[in-house]
Parts: C-alpha cells; sequence; structure tokens
C-alpha cells in the first residue's frame, strides 16, 4: 500500500455536511437580519456562498492523499498551504471503523486512528473509504508483520473468545438506562433555544387549551409523554449498543455495536488502567451490572462516553465468568470487601440531608401546607446516604486494590498498583477525632486527563495501610 491513495468520493458530501455545520450559526443570523429589508441580496449572497462551499468541498478531496510507506502512514493534504502528517506505526494505539448510514449504504467506513498523544479527537481521521480498504489498512497498520499474520492457522479465528449481546438484555439494558432523565434535559435546552422563535400568541393559545382540559386530561397527557420518552430511551439504547460484540484477539479487545452507525473500537490490553462494573439505582435490585474500563491516552470524540464500555449489561454472577475469559488479571473483583465502619454512617446521613433539611425548614416556615413535599424528598436523601455508606468499601489483593463507592450508582473499581499515579489521604479535625481519613486514587484516563476515585470516612488504619501499599512500605 505504497502508492497514493484518495478517499472516496463521498468525501465531498462529508467534507460538505462539515462546512454547512460551521457555517450554520451564520446563515441563520443573515436569514433573521434580512429576511424582510434585503432578502434578494441575502438569497444571492448565499447562493455565493454555497457554490464556494462545493467548490472548497470538492478540492478538499481532490488535494487530500495518503499511503503506507517505510513502517508509516503517510497524510497530505491543505487546499492553499500543504500539510504532511507522518503517523509511525509505533505510535499508533488504535485502529477505529465507523460506519454511519450514509457510510453503509455505499459500503463505506470512516478509519480513526488514535495515538498516546490524541486529545479531543482522533490523530487522523479517512473520513471515507471501502470496508475492505479500511480492514486491509487496519490490518497494514498493526505492530504485528503480515508475514507473521499470513502464517497464522485459518482456523486462528475460531479460538478467540467472544460474547454478543442478546436482544432480551438489550431491551432490559433499554428499559433500565435512565436516559429518560437525559432526555427531558435536552427537551428543555430545546424549546428555551426555540422559544424566540415561536410567536407568543402560540404560546397563549396553547395554555388557554391545556387549562381548559382539567387537571384528569392534563394528568393523563403528561402520564403518555413520560411514557413516549421512555419508549425514545430504549430505542436510543438498542440503536447505540445493537449488535454489540466484544472479542479478545492476542493482546487487544475489538468491540463492535451499533445498528444505524456501526462502530468497531480497538482497545489495547496494555492501555487498560482499572475495571469496574457499575450498579444503578434500578438495575442493582434486578441483578444486572454493566462492565467497562478505564483506558489512558486516546480521543474523546463526541458523543462517547468517558469510560469504555465493555458490555452494557449481564447478571451480576456473570462478571467473574466474563472477566475469567477476558481480562482474567482482574477477576475477582465481586469478591468481598472491607466495609465502613458504622461510626461513619453520620457523616453520609449529614452530607446527603443538609441541604434537603434547610429547605424542609424553610418551606415549613413559609408555606406548610406543602410541608410532604420536602419531607418525601428529605426522606429519600436520608435513605440514599445509608445506602452511600453501605455500600463503601476497599480489598487489597497483593498488587490489585479494589474501591468501591457510590454517588447515584454503586461502582466498584479494580486497579494494579502500577497503574495509581498518585494517592491523597484527608483529613479534618472531626475525622481525627474519629479516627477516619478519606482517600483518593488518582489513574490516567481519556484524553491524558486524571481519572479520580474518592472513598471518605475508611478506618484511619485501613488508609495508613493503604498508604503503605502505594509506598511499597513494609
Amino acid at each position: 500500500m505504497s502508492e497514493q491513495k484518495r478517499l472516496h468520493p463521498a468525501a465531498v458530501f462529508f467534507n460538505f455536511i462539515r462546512v454547512v455545520k460551521e457555517a450554520a450559526f451564520a446563515i441563520i443570523l443573515g436569514f433573521i437580519s434580512f429576511k424582510d429589508s434585503a432578502f434578494m441580496y441575502f438569497i444571492l449572497g448565499a447562493s455565493a456562498i454555497l457554490i464556494l462551499m462545493i467548490l472548497f468541498s470538492i478540492l478538499s478531496w481532490y488535494r487530500y492523499t495518503y499511503r503506507v510507506e517505510d513502517d508509516e502512514l503517510r497524510i497530505e493534504y491543505g487546499i492553499f498551504v500543504r500539510k504532511k502528517r507522518y503517523i509511525s506505526k509505533n505510535r499508533i494505539q488504535s485502529i477505529d471503523l465507523t460506519s454511519s448510514v450514509i457510510h453503509r449504504i455505499f459500503k463505506l467506513t470512516r478509519v480513526n486512528i488514535e495515538t498516546a498523544g490524541s486529545s479531543t479527537g482522533a490523530e487522523a481521521s479517512l473520513k471515507a473509504v471501502k470496508l475492505s480498504e479500511g480492514e486491509a489498512l487496519r490490518r497494514e497498520l498493526k505492530t504485528v508483520s503480515t508475514v507473521e499474520q499470513d502464517n497464522e492457522p485459518e482456523d486462528a479465528e475460531e479460538d478467540w473468545p467472544s460474547s454478543t449481546i442478546t436482544f432480551k438484555r438489550l431491551f432490559i439494558a433499554g428499559t433500565t438506562s435512565g436516559s429518560i432523565g437525559v432526555i427531558l434535559a435536552i427537551a428543555a435546552f430545546g424549546s428555551s433555544e426555540l422559544e424566540q422563535f415561536i410567536p407568543d400568541d402560540f404560546y397563549d393559545s396553547t395554555f388557554e387549551w391545556i387549562i381548559e382540559l382539567g387537571i384528569t386530561i392534563m394528568i393523563v397527557l403528561g402520564l403518555i409523554g413520560l411514557l413516549l420518552l421512555w419508549i425514545l430511551g430504549i430505542a436510543g439504547t438498542m440503536i447505540k449498543y445493537g449488535n454489540f460484540t466484544i472479542t479478545k484477539m492476542e493482546d487487544e479487545l475489538f468491540i463492535t455495536r451499533g445498528l444505524l452507525e456501526k462502530k468497531q473500537l480497538t482497545i489495547p490490553m496494555k492501555r487498560i488502567q482499572a475495571v469496574g462494573i457499575q450498579e444503578s439505582l434500578i438495575r442493582q435490585p434486578l441483578g444486572y451490572v454493566t462492565v467497562f474500563a478505564e483506558i489512558a491516552g486516546g480521543s474523546m470524540d463526541k458523543g462517547e462516553d468517558f469510560s469504555s464500555i465493555l458490555f452494557p449489561i449481564m447478571k451480576a454472577d456473570e462478571v467473574e465468568p466474563f472477566l475469567q475469559k477476558f481480562l482474567p488479571e482482574y477477576a475477582g473483583i465481586t469478591n468481598d470487601l472491607t466495609p465502613l465502619p458504622k461510626r461513619a454512617r453520620k457523616f453520609y446521613l449529614l452530607r446527603s440531608s443538609i441541604l434537603f433539611l434547610i429547605v424542609t425548614g424553610v418551606i415549613a416556615f413559609v408555606l406548610p401546607t406543602f410541608i410532604w413535599l420536602p419531607l418525601i424528598v428529605l426522606a429519600g436523601s436520608a435513605y440514599l446516604g445509608i445506602l452511600r455508606h453501605k455500600d463503601g468499601g476497599f480489598r487489597q489483593d497483593d498488587k490489585k486494590l479494589t474501591v468501591r463507592y457510590r454517588f447515584l450508582s454503586r461502582n466498584t473499581i479494580t486497579m494494579y498498583h502500577k497503574r495509581v499515579q498518585a494517592f491523597e489521604k484527608k483529613q479534618h479535625r472531626v475525622h481525627v477525632h474519629q479516627r477516619l481519613a478519606n482517600v483518593r486514587l488518582s489513574i490516567i484516563g481519556k484524553m491524558g486527563m486524571g481519572k479520580h476515585f474518592t472513598v471518605k470516612e475508611l478506618e484511619e488504619s485501613d488508609v495508613n495501610q493503604i498508604a503503605d501499599w502505594y509506598s511499597y512500605r513494609e
């Protein structure tokens, strides 16, 4: 693959869409400003800009070339100023293939190449190449030589451990995802942005219509709206994680997922800093968990999670067999932990309830009729504080350390000593008197940023033990 190649001509379309997105705000602003007085001039100006955008997209595609030569991926691009980017095979951390709906119609894919220095975006991105060429490029850029790959037996792929999510589990993941809150937040933000474009008469007539419906019908409509949002949450999860498959090939994990946009993600196991399981308030009583990994370096493309999902949902008793199959060095994460001392419970209750306790006092003084509402919230926050105390803990196993904590979801994290970048012990005066301490552990996360795990109100002697473990002190 030493000859220069261009992207598929469909890249012109993707370039054009990108340019339109960047200029969308200016176009909308121009339309609002000139729609009455000089609308014809706006149309002429917009037409000229549209033609320039198309020409820019075509020239960007024509001037963009790539090739693999001397163990390097060499990319040349730029219309007026020619730029060259050389990426050595040794620097490449992962190569991901992403296929949107348009890509899949034309049997294309997008190749994202990440190095240790990648931050908010991939080091290099080939927007549109044939799927066969993308797969060939990924094989070519692997550190294992092509000769060694050709000498492998043809049935070697059958020995690669693999696991695929079932439709039933995918549906359960959607129904318990809790994404209704996210959808409500997006809807609220969208309505606030669109409010300035909607006439006031529309709001007045709509408000009068709602008042005329009556309380009962309003409640029914509200429940129907929540049901529709719940269904949208289920659909979003199933589209995102549809056909989720994880495969272990030598020293890498390959993840394929997505119904509309198909993604093939590569996770080098040497970049895994920690492995954890997450149990939400909805899934924990049902016995379901999500398995994830914290990955060092790499990029944070738009829409991706800060933690890499290794499997969206599984039964809690399936975690150990899963880890034994794919990451045996992290097995044992579900073993019993050393719990927090009982005298630490008052700190968790106070932190969870103090704000709502103040609000309850204010409402009791100002609006005593509605005192029942903050009391319910106060009881819920107190219960959450009890859960946080109950679920906190740690376990030290030779070179591994496991910690567990809860904010809303319960998280259990296992990490190796060599992955811990920083250790912090923190105490205030009350802690000293109670012989308690907080511990904070830091590892490298995505974009090279630190990822921190904090467990509060541990026994001071246990924190000192972890400090000795971290500092190699006997």
